[in-house]
């Protein structure tokens, strides 16, 4: 994997830094075909495209337009987005890698060890954004 944006150690994550790294380590990943890899970053993209929809109930009401309740005019689709903190980031991330080596312990104890192993591997490409910030 190539390094992220910025100098090593410490980056201060933004929803845009963090998201143009990871889909261009995504890139990276499938151009070299590892689909660990490739399977940790495209959650991790999910996660935070997840963590920034707003909840239903705090979606603005539709104007009216010719069609009752219908929205006119260019974005009338697009839905306003929550701005995620570098601390909202560093908890999301902590929480994706928890929870792959959790899931991980539960398929080794089932006896799958290949499963956990991958588990374990998309964790810890997690976890080298999460150390990052």
């Amino acid at each position: 994997m190539r390094p992220v944006v910025g100098q090593p150690g410490a980056v201060t994550w933004t929803t845009t830094t963090l998201r143009d790294a990871l889909r261009a380590d995504l890139v990276v990943a499938l151009r070299a075909r590892d689909r660990t890899v490739a399977t940790a970053l495209r959650t991790t993209i999910a996660a935070i495209d997840n963590a920034e929809a707003l909840p239903t109930d705090d979606v603005a009401p539709p104007t009216s337009g010719p069609v009752a309740g219908a929205v006119a005019g260019l974005g009338a689709t697009e839905a306003v987005r929550r701005e995620l903190s570098p601390n909202d980031l560093a908890v999301l991330l902590t929480t994706q890698v928890a929870e792959r080596r959790a899931a991980a312990d539960e398929v080794e104890r089932h006896g799958r060890d290949a499963d956990a192993a991958r588990l374990r591997r998309e964790a810890d490409v997690v976890a080298a954004y999460r150390d990052r910030a």
